[in-house]
């Protein structure tokens, strides 16, 4: 499970910095609608969910439907919210985790403090513990 989501993170990170390359010389190459169409392409590529239905299928396999029981808390959360909670369920940074979901740090940590106002946890509650404990009920 661990090598599937460093394998995620590696993709993305060359993904961005390509992204960056290309952003960057823009100013220096006359074809700028080609390199547009190709930051496009890339976009499109970092935002696939193929690479998430497939995390999704091992991360229930070893976690026994723990996303199923996430959606079913009679709360009902985003998908983006669901794989920060599958990332959060793992341990992961919020380093790790903006890496994962294309968004700054500073995202990753708002999305925190939203999913935690969704499940209605009191400040003295840790979400990561939360999380794991309701793979345990």
């Amino acid at each position: 499970m661990t090598t599937i989501t460093m394998h995620l993170v590696k993709n993305n990170d060359f993904i961005q910095e390509v992204q960056n390359k290309i952003i960057s010389s823009l100013d220096q190459i006359d074809s700028k609608k080609a390199l547009k169409n190709i930051i496009t392409t890339i976009d499109k590529e970092l935002s696939n969910n193929d690479s998430w239905d497939q995390f999704a299928y091992h991360f229930d396999q070893v976690h026994g439907n723990y996303l199923k029981k996430l959606s079913d808390n009679n709360i009902k959360l985003s998908p983006r919210e669901i794989k920060l909670a599958a990332f959060l369920r793992m341990n992961m940074s919020s380093k790790e985790i903006s890496k994962m979901l294309n968004i700054t740090s500073r995202g990753v940590e708002l999305a925190r403090y939203r999913l935690r106002k969704k499940l209605n946890l009191k400040r003295s509650q840790n979400l990561v513990e939360y999380l794991i404990d309701l793979d345990n009920s």
